[in-house]
């Protein structure tokens, strides 16, 4: 098409496409952004400029993004009469990778929300969530830049599919009396009903994404974070199908934790018979039926036989390691204990909360970046909302749009350019030049326009 909602494609830019699992990106791409609601309009006019002028210093030339405005929210509604057009959804999927600011949820009737309705639309499957510490930043924790870690998020199915009916109603009525009358629970006759599919699909697609980010950005671990202690068909479902991807599509390159105790007894004691082994990494293992007994010892075998040659003699500790944690356990880990975890892969619902309580210990949403990924297409996004108090004043802080482009930047490949802009981000944070809502917390900071941070950041590089 050469055009979007009436607007001429750049005639100077190159499309985006994908070959394969891997992006072919030209020198000058295409990439169509949204500008936002409320404040998105003043946080984009300081990101792009801080965008360009990243590629130019890291380029000097060679490389330049060829900006392509869409629209989705308030100015879409106002120049269309929707909310989200059609065209603004076409452009996205063919140009690949967009970029957009925080969008009005209209209220009342029609749509729910924008943007899970791009998601959905899009089958933008894994929500993207990187949460690190700026030095400088104000922090409630006594040691924030300890937290590095990457969340990947599903995004299309558990509770967010949306799939739930009213206390009731007809429908929640047949779902209660089946459950009650032909299956045997006990669900209460007035409850509302919401169901919570998970499936392997959605499981596998989101977990190979998680693992292919850790191997090709150098990190230590992958954490599968569920409730598979409680929810053992949904969420433990999870956990045993991230596991199994992992050794299913990247043998050579993980191990798993359990695998790791196994090993490691082995090769402190090369004597030990694979029964004493399963005693040593099963808690109660002589309390257990012999059934059992005799599934762990086999689990056992068979892993010293599949990966004892490939990954013994410690050349497990060089692999990526694959390991899973309790979702409320895991809610004090990444307080107590932030840098034990690198690259986390969870449900819906738990990646929700898990997000914003990391970024609550580095600054907040105001820092926090985001994006949302799937196979044909992706959309990089402030985490935060429209502000609209706010819109037009030149005071809010641009930090969440400009670390989503370094992670689009890093996605199309172009590391360098999201070096530039973290480097240069850091160094004004760390000269106290920064927007209200950081100058307020810290002694002795300069209070800085959004504009005006633009141009620090600028300055630093």
């Amino acid at each position: 098409m050469q055009a979007f909602n009436g607007i001429e494609v750049p005639a100077d830019g190159q499309k985006i496409t994908v070959e394969g699992t891997r992006l072919a990106v030209p020198d000058n791409p295409i990439i169509p952004f949204i500008e936002g609601d409320g404040t998105g309009r003043d946080i984009w006019r300081a990101s792009e400029r801080v965008f360009d002028a990243a590629v130019e210093k890291a380029y000097g030339g060679a490389r330049r993004i060829v900006w392509y405005e869409i629209f989705a929210g308030e100015k879409a509604f106002s120049r269309f009469g929707e909310w989200l057009p059609d065209d603004s959804v076409k452009a996205i999927s063919e140009f690949v990778v967009a970029i957009k600011g925080p969008l009005t949820t209209p209220v009342g009737g029609g749509i729910r929300s924008l943007n899970v309705t791009l998601r959905q639309v899009l089958d933008l499957y894994a929500c993207v969530r990187p949460v690190r510490y700026f030095d400088g930043v104000p922090s409630p924790v006594k040691h924030p830049e300890k937290m590095d870690v990457v969340i990947f998020r599903e995004n299309t199915e558990d509770v967010y599919a949306g799939v739930e009916f009213t206390s009731g109603s007809e429908r929640a009525t047949e779902i209660i009396s089946l459950l009650n009358d032909k299956y045997g629970y006990n669900v209460r006759t007035d409850s509302g009903i919401g169901i919570k599919p998970i499936s392997p699909t959605g499981t596998k697609r989101l977990v190979r994404r998680a693992i292919q980010y850790a191997l090709d950005f150098n990190r230590p671990t992958v954490t599968l974070v569920h409730k598979g202690n409680i929810m053992k068909f949904t969420e433990g479902a999870f956990r045993d199908w991230g596991y199994e991807l992992a050794k299913e599509e990247f043998r050579a390159s993980v191990v798993t934790e359990r695998e790791t105790w196994i090993l490691d007894n082995r090769e402190r004691n090369s004597s030990i018979s694979d029964e004493e082994n399963a005693r040593m990494i099963e808690p109660g293992f002589d309390q257990m039926s012999d059934k059992k007994k005799a599934e762990i010892v086999k689990e056992v075998g068979d892993t010293l036989s599949a990966i004892r040659e490939t990954h013994g003699n410690g050349a497990w500790k060089e692999k990526l390691l694959v390991k899973d944690r309790i979702a409320d356990s895991m809610f004090q880990q990444i307080l107590i204990r932030p840098d034990e975890y690198s690259v986390v892969a969870t449900p819906n619902l738990n990646g929700d909360y898990i997000s914003d309580a990391a970024a609550a210990q580095v600054g907040g949403l105001g820092m926090a970046p985001g994006a949302n990924i799937g196979d044909g297409a992706a959309i990089f996004e402030a985490t935060h909302g429209t502000a609209p108090k706010y819109a037009d004043k030149d005071v809010i802080n641009p930090s969440s749009v400009i670390l989503s482009g370094v992670m689009m930047f890093d996605y199309l490949g172009w590391r360098e350019a999201g070096q530039k802009i973290t480097a240069a981000l850091t160094r004004t944070i760390q000269q106290k030049r920064v927007t209200y809502d950081l100058e307020r917390q810290m002694e002795g900071a300069t209070k800085l326009k959004t504009s005006e941070f633009a141009s620090a950041i600028i300055e630093n590089m």
